[in-house]
């Protein structure tokens, strides 16, 4: 398996990271995300039209640069070096894979709006009385004349204040626990007045990212609203959510390397009975660990990225196995770094304490360890 990035990734890498180290400051984008926009629109249409990152992993037919997984993985990992915040996962990673894998003129429309930065995803899937299991679905959809009509509810639906369109997971036949029987909708929203029958609550999570819950009563959509085919969603839903956790473990990757560069940093400087702390024997011991499970992160999601376009059982192994490793990862190496950092490790001044909340919500993000443990298991077993 070769771990080498070629020199086109290597260029975006470093295009990406020189961009968010000049341009990205800490301040500023916590700032924006705890305002009422919420968010650096100029940084987002930069993301389209200097660094083209939100066409990279896109087809070359709706307007994209034709990258896969492994361009995915570079821009997701430099993100998250630089605690992005701004939707690039939502919507060029999952909101991307829902639209191709459905396919249609209406899909690959919004496609192209994504490539130009005009376009950006929620995904409506989890819903307040489901269980473990993602299909485990109960809003309904309902043919009526020419169109269909929404029920439902819908709770933590990322990047929801920030939306232009929302892809609604619903179900058009079939018992609640059925994995068949899901279709994809799409909707135009709007933050500031939801279509008539849609009531949203939004909200800002630990990581200072954006998030919102969902009621829809009897909302109307044409049948044009409908991706793919019918009942057949589950497939396209399960291949958007492995390339979305490939994603979030990428971000993890980025995010557990700064943080161990910067506790070895601090670590030469901070000073303890006349001497660097990072001098004492017990902390450079604590400091190896947290290397050590860093490489095992990158080691797992390399493994997930690289066999994302698999045989289905053998992408699910590889996913829930590099989500069950970033967890444990990232706990450890988070809460060892601010003990190691002190009081100072939880202050909003340094980046650390942004990172351990990020880190904690990587956790469940896309599944618990527990929840990818079972899923690892079934694969595994068959």
């Amino acid at each position: 398996m070769d771990f080498t990035l070629t020199d086109e990734q290597t260029m975006l890498r470093d295009a990406v990271r020189s961009y968010l180290a000049g341009r990205y400051p800490l301040v500023e984008s916590r700032s924006a995300a705890r305002s009422a926009e919420r968010w650096q629109p100029a940084v987002w249409a930069a993301f389209a039209a200097d660094l083209g990152i939100l066409a990279a992993t896109l087809p070359e037919s709706v307007g994209g640069l034709g990258g896969g997984p492994e361009e995915m993985m570079v821009i997701a990992e430099e993100l998250g070096g630089a605690l992005v915040v701004e939707p690039y996962i939502g919507t060029a990673v999952v909101g991307a894979a829902l639209l191709r894998g459905a396919g249609g003129a209406a899909a690959d429309a919004v496609c192209s709006a994504i490539a130009e930065g005009e376009a950006r995803i929620a995904f409506a899937l989890t819903e307040p009385d489901s269980g473990r299991e993602p299909w485990d679905i109960g809003t309904a959809a309902v043919r009526d004349g020419d169109g269909y009509v929404l029920t439902g509810a819908k709770i933590v639906v990322a990047d929801l204040p920030l939306a232009t369109h929302l892809i609604v997971a619903a179900r058009t036949s079939g018992e609640r626990l059925d994995r068949d029987g899901l279709s994809l909708f799409l909707l135009e929203v709007d933050a500031a007045a939801p279509p008539a029958g849609i009531a949203a609550q939004y909200y800002r999570t630990i990581d200072d990212h954006q998030t919102g819950d969902l009621v829809l009563d009897d909302v109307r959509v044409p049948a044009s609203a409908l991706l793919g085919a019918e009942g057949g969603a589950w497939q396209v839903i399960e291949r958007a959510l492995d390339d979305g956790t490939a994603a979030v473990c990428s971000e993890a990757v980025g995010i557990m390397r700064r943080v161990v560069a910067e506790t070895v940093e601090y670590a030469k400087q901070r000073r303890q009975f006349g001497v660097p702390i990072g001098s004492f024997q017990a902390l450079q011991h604590r400091m190896v660990d947290m290397s050590l499970e860093l490489e095992q992160a990158v080691a797992a999601t390399y493994l997930a990225v690289l066999n994302l376009d698999a045989d289905p059982k053998v992408r699910r192994r590889a996913v829930s196995a590099a989500k069950i490793t970033i967890a444990r990862a990232a706990r450890f190496v988070g809460q060892n770094a601010v003990q190691l950092h002190g009081g100072m490790g939880m202050t909003e001044e340094l980046a650390i304490g942004h990172c351990f909340k990020r880190l904690t919500a990587i956790e469940t993000e896309f599944g618990s360890a527990i929840d990818h443990l079972r899923r690892y298991a079934d694969a595994t077993a068959g």
